[in-house]
Formats: structure tokens, C-alpha cells, sequence
């Protein structure tokens, strides 16, 4: 499972360059996405832009930081989600509007895009890439409204779905997140800068403090002036994803208050609670499971240690690896310490089964490096449903916890045991009201309505 982007930008009122920071800012978000990044800069007269396809290190350098000159600034990192992973589909998007250039980084994904795409076509808008973020961009450019400000309301009315969104003009920075408040948005305060950031941690690495989230339906303008903000709209509840605390965020983010690392933390602890097991050890699947595993260890009184070691540098490679060593599937990126678990009665902790595929393969590694019984748990419910709303996960014909019990699941992974923790306690552990969170991949309720184009889809729903 694999975010679909992180967003990153700085307002400057000292007239400072911030694309360095950006630049660092989109490093503590790499975990949003490794297929593309970009950066786009304004002087006060024209909007640059660099972008490339690969890690944030591998698309910048010193030259190309430099050209992007400019006191306020806005970055992207991409995984695609809708749309192919090419260029032209790398953010920011930017355009020529007659409200000025203006550049454009969205992490989300519209479920209504296909049908905009249309319309757009029928007034005779051509496309460059296939991402549904330049079809807000040429929806904004489209727009009739006089006011620029209203023609992002006036845009934004149309779509539906999840969205996330950075909007640089030439001087602007202008942040808006959907009416749900699905994806995660916040603002911090850095010397005589603002700053726009996904999470809280790339705040942290740019030295910024933490001022407050962006509110679900609310756009936030920052120019010359300083900080206003308005709610454009807000639907009937609140629906922050529940996956970002489960998997996507980083544990050093924090989230309306909420420790991302200690929700992981007390979610092993329940499901410790839950699943017992007599066990020597309790492992991860690094590096997302180490919290929970931690969680569960303390909570269970067995000790935790490390089975698996994960080579950090696999990230997006550009050399495809052989057909034999592709078979070898996980071993690229996870190795056993053998004399960790040797003889051992294994506890695996991970995040989340989605195909299942991987998960069989790290149960083999663990049986294969000498341990005596393998029990696999899971800090969330059974991934049962797709989600649509920015986060690239299986097909429902594809997710094994839609097409088989939890039974069915041990027997496919070849674990002794195999426990998942209740929606309940996953709840309990993030201490936020189940109705303000996205739980349409576990529960199937979807905050915002799929269209029958895709719900007709077997492909999506068995």
C-alpha cells in the first residue's frame, strides 16, 4: 500500500530564497512518494519550476536549487495514484491562467475526475499528463469568476474526493484541504516564514514550530498581509483517513494532537491484549510495525528484538533487477537475523495484510532462518474494501481479506496463528472519534459517495 503525495510550501516575508528549505521540507515526506519530485519558486513577477522523476536527492542539486529563486515557494513528491508515473505527470502543474501563472501541488485523488476530464475536453482543453491534479489546474484557469480566490472555491465545489492542495501564485501561497478533511494538512511559523506542510515532521526537519492543522473545507491565503482564512465548505463529518495513523504518517508526526508513534504504540498494546500468544520474542516488519511490535512486546512482557533487517536503499530503482532475483520478492529489501530467531517461537508484528503476498514471503524468511513457530499479528481489522481517495491499494478482487477469513488468511501465510486488532481498539488507540475517521477500507461506509461508474466496476467490488 502506497501514499499518493505529499505537499510542502514557505512564504518568506524577509524575501529570503526558501527552496533549499522546501527542498528539505519534501525530504521528511519521501515516504509520500518516491516516483517524482518538483519544486516551484516566485520572484513577485515569474514562477519557476524543476521537476524530475526519482527521489527528492536524485531530481535536485545545488544549481538547480539556485535557479529557483524567490521569497515564496511550493514542492510535491509523487507516488501515482491516478494517472501513469512519467514526467508530465510530475507536480507542481504549471499553468497560464488570466488570473497569472499560477503552480499547483495536490496530494489526494478525485473519484469524480474522469467525468471533469470530459467537460474539460468538450470546451476544447487539451492535457499534457493523465493526473487528476491538472485538471483542477485547468479547471481553476477555466473558471469565470473575477476573483482568484473565488475561482478555487468555484472549482473545488465541483470535485469530489480527497484533496490536499498547495497553490502558488506569483504572490500568493494558498492552502486548501477538502470538506472531509481526509488527507492531512497543517501550518507552521519559521522565523519570518510560513510554512504549508502534509505533516508535522517536515516541520520539524526546516526547524519550524507548529502552529495548527488546516481545518477540513478551509482555504488559507498567505501573502504580503500575513495569514487569513475562510471555510469554503464542510461536509456533515469530519473523515480524516485512518491509514495515515495506521501506516502513511511518519511516527514523528503529530496529527490534531495525536502522537503518531504513540498511537502505534498503544495499538500493539491492545492487540497484545487481544491475541495473546506464549512466545521467546516479539519482531517487526520494519519500518512501520516497530511501534506496535514495541507496544505489543511491553504490553506482553516478552522482549522485542530485531528479526528483520530492511536494506534502506532500495527506494525506487531505476535498474529493473534480474527475473531471478525479482522471484526472490521481499528478499531484496528484508534480510532475517538468523541467530535472532533461531529455535525461537516468533512473534511477527506488521501494520497491515493487503494482498498477503509479502506477508507470506516474510513468514517463509522467518521459517527458513530456523524459527520453531511463526505467529503473525496485525495492528488494524482486515483491509476489506479499495479506497478511491489517494491511497493506491488492491483491487477487491485482489485484497485477501476480502475473499478469504481470517482462517483462510493463517493457512495462505503458513503462520502458526494469525491474530488482526478490532476496529474497537483501533479506535481507542488513536483517540479519535470513529465517526470523524475514514474506515471505508476496513468498514465499507465511504465518507464521500463512489460513482456507479466505478462501484459497477467488478473489478473494484466482488
Amino acid at each position: 500500500m502506497k501514499e499518493a503525495c505529499g505537499v510542502f510550501g514557505i512564504y518568506n516575508f524577509s524575501q529570503d530564497s526558501p527552496a533549499k528549505s522546501v527542498y528539505y521540507g519534501l525530504f521528511a515526506l519521501q515516504h509520500r512518494g518516491q516516483e517524482s519530485a518538483g519544486i516551484a519558486a516566485s520572484n513577485g513577477s515569474d514562477i519557476k519550476c524543476h521537476k524530475g522523476m526519482g527521489l527528492v536527492n536524485q531530481v535536485f542539486n545545488e544549481v538547480s536549487l539556485r535557479a529557483l529563486a524567490g521569497n515564496l515557494a511550493l514542492g510535491h513528491v509523487r507516488y501515482s495514484t491516478t494517472g501513469m508515473s512519467i514526467l508530465e505527470n510530475a507536480q507542481p502543474i504549471v499553468i497560464d491562467t488570466r488570473y497569472g501563472t499560477i503552480a499547483l501541488a495536490h496530494n489526494g485523488n478525485l473519484i469524480n475526475s474522469v467525468a471533469l476530464r470530459n467537460d474539460l475536453k468538450d470546451k476544447g482543453i487539451s492535457f499534457v499528463g493523465t493526473s487528476d491534479s491538472e485538471v483542477i489546474a485547468a479547471m481553476i484557469a477555466t473558471s469565470k469568476k473575477e476573483n482568484f480566490e473565488d475561482a478555487i472555491v468555484d472549482t473545488l465545489a465541483h470535485c469530489r474526493g480527497a484533496f490536499s492542495i498547495i497553490i502558488l501564485t506569483k504572490d500568493k501561497l494558498i492552502a486548501v484541504r477538502d470538506p472531509s478533511g481526509i488527507r492531512p494538512l497543517c501550518i507552521g511559523k519559521l522565523d519570518n516564514a510560513l510554512v504549508i506542510s502534509s505533516e508535522t515532521c517536515a516541520l520539524d526537519i526546516v526547524g519550524a514550530q507548529f502552529v495548527r492543522d488546516v481545518s477540513n473545507g478551509e482555504i488559507v491565503v498567505i501573502d504580503k498581509d500575513g495569514l487569513r482564512s475562510k471555510t469554503w465548505e464542510r461536509a456533515e463529518r469530519e473523515a480524516f483517513c485512518v491509514f495515515e495513523f495506521i501506516y502513511f504518517a511518519r511516527p514523528d508526526s503529530v496529527i490534531s494532537g495525536r502522537n503518531v508513534y504513540e498511537a502505534r504504540f498503544h495499538m500493539g498494546k491492545y492487540l497484545a491484549k487481544e491475541h495473546p500468544v506464549e512466545a521467546d520474542m516479539v519482531m517487526a516488519v520494519p519500518e512501520s510495525g516497530v511501534p506496535a511490535a514495541m507496544g505489543y512486546a511491553a504490553e506482553s512482557k516478552i522482549p522485542y528484538e530485531e528479526g528483520l533487517i530492511k536494506n534502506r536503499y532500495i527506494g525506487r530503482t531505476f535498474i529493473q533487477p534480474s527475473q531471478e532475483i525479482r522471484d526472490l520478492g521481499v528478499r531484496l529489501k528484508l534480510n532475517p537475523i538468523r541467530d535472532a530467531v533461531r529455535g525461537k517461537k516468533v512473534i511477527i508484528i506488521d501494520d497491515s495484510i493487503i494482498r498477503g503476498t509479502t506477508s507470506r514471503q516474510i513468514v517463509r524468511l522467518i521459517r527458513e532462518a530456523g524459527a520453531r513457530e511463526v505467529h503473525m499479528r496485525i495492528s488494524s481489522p482486515p483491509n476489506l474494501n479499495p479506497c478511491f481517495y489517494g491511497i493506491d491499494t488492491a483491487t477487491k478482487a485482489e485484497l485477501i481479506a476480502a475473499n478469504l477469513s481470517v482462517s483462510g488468511i493463517r493457512k495462505y501465510l503458513e503462520a502458526d496463528s494469525l491474530g488482526y486488532l478490532s476496529l474497537k481498539n483501533l479506535i481507542k488507540s488513536i483517540s479519535w472519534p470513529g465517526k470523524n475517521l475514514c474506515l471505508a477500507c476496513l468498514n465499507g461506509q465511504y465518507p464521500v459517495k463512489i460513482p456507479e461508474r466505478l462501484q459497477s466496476l467488478k473489478l473494484f467490488f466482488k
